[in-house]
């Protein structure tokens, strides 16, 4: 689980933020929960939706995510091994963030985001 920076969080007015943020702070939680905000994935499926993650990082994330009980991971007793991703409800309660998130970047980028119509290609065709 990500460390809090405070023990408690009514130190001052920001302090909800910050706590909120700790959640989906680092390089790709916040793009890995935009992606399961469509559903149930799995590990190579989320990695081909986000190409510019490696396997280690995604790896971390994803941990860190199911620490903060923001992810649920589902294990198959296969050969080989299936495991699959999805929200849980904590982690469905930040869907309309996420969304304010891409519609703020997609109005105040000042270009096109190039990165976004990779998202959403990558999205269709898994």
């Amino acid at each position: 689980m990500a460390k809090a920076r405070h023990e408690r969080f009514d130190c001052s007015p920001g302090c909800a933020v910050e706590a909120a943020l700790q959640f989906i702070d680092g390089k790709w939680k916040g793009v890995i929960l935009y992606h399961l905000l469509d559903g149930t994935m799995r590990f190579n499926e989320i990695r081909r939706a986000i190409p510019s993650v490696t396997q280690r990082m995604l790896t971390n994330q994803l941990r860190e995510l199911e620490a903060d009980e923001l992810i649920e991971r589902t294990v198959y007793a296969e050969v080989p091994p299936k495991v699959e991703y999805s929200l849980t409800e904590r982690g469905r309660s930040l869907e309309p963030v996420l969304l304010a998130l891409r519609a703020w970047g997609k109005e105040h980028s000042g270009v096109a985001l190039s990165g976004d119509a990779v998202c959403e290609a990558a999205a269709k065709a898994a």
